[in-house]
């Protein structure tokens, strides 16, 4: 997995050298010597990461980081601050304006390439996550395109059978104002998921327990997947580290911990984990938006026909038959004309409620549009789907319909048109024409009630 990196520094030999270690692993580098170049080159380049110098003349990299993350069209894109500072003042100050993390000169050429590959990672998700919202903007599913992720108290769990530094470590992280469970509290690690918990804080210093064994665990299960991972490591064991981050882990802090330095780190990545998450939330709602009638919450027209065809497919390939009752609700022009478009919609949404409820967990209720609505009857003959159907008219006539406290109650009938799937070459067309022709011969015959049609 590669990615195009933009190395930021004022001195040509730093990206000279970075450029030829990130090469040498087949990523794409760009190249920029200043602030207001590096900002030029993120507008053209798109870059994926940025490897950003701290000390530079002019503009330097933390007011650079800064106005990335201001920015809604670059606020995504992952930030690695490269210094000779190490002091953890600096390595804050860096996480405070929104870097994903630090490195030290001279950059160390394990750790360059393992957080590389953790940043490349997260990247992958989130760019499918941001395209497939994109989808739906552009479709007008969505019109949410904000960026902005709120700084909320994080979940997390503390891995360390040190009930010492366990404690220290809750007690920094509750001081914070974050939710904190222990290891020693809980007893086990089972039900992370059902905890809700965002972040595991995972120490490496056990000789109990192989903390990278449990951390491609946890990257391997699907219920704990997406939980971020903060490694808790000695400085000298940075090589495990990297490898904690090619399992999946998410961030690293060196012992001894330094308050400020955790909550910073924690903060980083509840902020990404908040970010996936909203870009999940988006796209599950643009699915559902794409499927979903909105004033009543039946399945829409697109819905409808993908559903039609599968199980015809399946009918015609030996399956058993599926059927369709098309229905429209009688007088309702006079409805919205006598009361109102409000009451009107106050019907339809209450017969879509009626029909639900009177239909089997396997049919397909849904509203095509205006006051017609579709009930698809998986292996279901005709006779059986003329049952059905009657017995859904009866249903719906039996109780008038309350609607606003003005009205009070309306009497709702429906007529309704049954059809059979004809294994002789049907089509949906055909299904659907012979449903809406008996629909006709109810509407004609008086209304509320029920025709059905052979092929």
């Amino acid at each position: 997995m590669t990615a195009r990196v933009l190395v930021v520094d004022d001195i040509e030999a730093n990206r000279r050298l970075l450029q030829a270690k990130l090469e040498a692993q087949y990523y794409t580098v760009f190249l920029a010597a200043n602030g207001v170049e590096a900002l030029r080159m993120v507008e053209q380049h798109e870059p994926d990461i940025v490897l950003l110098d701290v000390m530079m003349p002019g503009m330097d990299g933390y007011e650079v980081c800064r106005r990335l993350k201001d920015n809604p069209a670059t606020a995504h894109i992952p930030v690695v601050m490269v210094t000779a500072l190490n002091d953890v003042e600096d390595r804050v100050r860096g996480l405070d304006v929104g870097a994903e993390d630090f490195l030290t000169k001279p950059v160390d050429d394990f750790a360059l390439m393992a957080r590389m590959g953790a940043l490349t990672r997260y990247n992958a998700v989130a760019s499918e996550l941001r395209q497939r919202q994109a989808s739906g903007l552009r479709a007008g599913i969505d019109s949410d395109d904000s960026v902005h992720v709120k700084d909320v108290p994080a979940r997390l769990f503390v891995v360390d059978d040190n009930p010492r530094t366990s404690a220290r470590i809750a007690d920094m992280l509750r001081a914070g104002g974050h939710q904190v469970i222990t290891l020693l509290e809980a007893g086990d690690m089972t039900g992370l998921n059902e905890l809700g918990v965002d972040i595991l804080v995972l120490s490496m210093l056990s000789d109990r327990y192989d903390a990278l064994k449990l951390c491609a665990h946890f990257k391997m299960n699907a219920a704990t997947r997406s939980i971020s991972i903060l490694l808790v490591c000695d400085p000298d064991d940075r090589q495990r580290a990297g490898r904690g981050l090619d399992l999946g882990a998410s961030d690293v802090i060196f012992v001894p911990l330094d308050r400020q330095e955790l909550l910073a780190r924690v903060r980083t990545q509840a902020r990404r984990a908040r970010y996936i998450e909203m870009l999940r939330d988006r796209v599950d709602r643009g699915l559902e938006l794409s499927v979903i009638d909105q004033l009543t919450g039946l399945y829409n027209r697109r819905y409808m026909n993908n559903q039609l065809e599968q199980l015809m497919q399946r009918s015609l390939m030996g399956g058993r038959p599926v059927s369709v009752m098309m229905v429209d609700i009688d007088h309702f022009k006079s409805v919205n004309d006598t009361y109102g478009h409000d009451v009107g919609d106050e019907v339809l949404q209450e017969m879509a409620s009626r029909l639900k409820t009177n239909s089997r967990v396997m049919d397909v209720v849904c509203r095509p549009g205006g006051e017609e609505f579709m009930i698809i009857m998986p292996d279901t003959p005709g006779d059986l789907a003329c049952a059905a159907a009657e017995r859904i008219r009866r249903a719906v006539a039996a109780e008038p319909f309350k609607v606003n406290a003005s009205v009070g109650e309306i009497t709702v009938t429906l007529s309704a048109g049954v059809s059979t799937i004809n294994l002789l070459g049907d089509t949906i067309a055909d299904l659907t024409k012979r449903a809406d022709t008996a629909l006709y011969q109810a509407k004609s015959a008086g209304r509320n009630r029920v025709e059905s049609l052979a092929a």
